[in-house]
């Protein structure tokens, strides 16, 4: 069987996600190497901290180009989901514009810190294989400064002084701006339904 992927990009949330697919049932290999990732049956593209950082290891290891060819399910994971999007505010940044759109500083408000870190609850918009099970209201993990906003490939929105994606789609690129690895029964269920797409 072939392996699930998770691309080495230097995000601190590694081992959290591959404890998360073992729980499942699912062995998983960290890796950086496009011929490997290339071959996997699916790819979790993780990420945490500045995506100026995480954009220039990916062009490092030749992933930058890899990345967007990739047929197979692909979940990008936080800041990995911003890094699917076309660019970041965050230093200006170039990502891989497999969604387009630019991806926002959040805004600090009285009683609404940024970071933003903590449980929110999420809105489904759009039903999608990745999201069976999942119900308006239902909580996940969040910790970011930067947002993507609605578009047409919104699958999920949350509330942070206005509404962001929360779940992202193109073709076979997905994304969560929330930790599922940190999620509870939420992010499990959200694995597991990746896992069987």
């Amino acid at each position: 069987m072939k392996p699930v992927i998770i691309v080495d990009s230097g995000g601190a949330n590694l081992a959290s996600l591959r404890y998360a697919l073992r729980r499942l049932g699912a062995g998983a290999e960290v890796s950086a190497d496009a011929r490997t990732i290339r071959r996997a049956a699916r790819v979790l593209l993780p990420g945490v901290g500045a995506a100026a950082c995480a954009m220039r290891r990916l062009n490092a290891f030749g992933l930058t180009a890899a990345l967007p060819t990739l047929r197979q399910p692909v979940l990008g994971v936080c800041l990995g989901m911003q890094l699917l999007f076309e660019r970041s505010e965050e230093g200006h940044t170039k990502c891989l514009g497999i969604l387009p759109s630019t991806v926002r500083g959040l805004e600090a408000a009285p009683g609404r810190p940024v970071p933003h870190m903590g449980w929110n609850t999420l809105r489904p918009l759009k039903p999608d294989p990745l999201l069976e099970g999942v119900t308006e209201g239902d909580y996940a993990y969040f910790v970011h400064s930067y947002s993507a906003p609605i578009t047409q490939d919104t699958l999920a929105s949350a509330e942070y002084g206005k509404p962001l994606s929360a779940v992202v789609r193109r073709k076979n690129f997905w994304g969560t701006q929330f930790h599922p690895e940190r999620s509870a029964d939420t992010g499990a269920l959200i694995l597991r339904n990746f896992l069987r797409l």
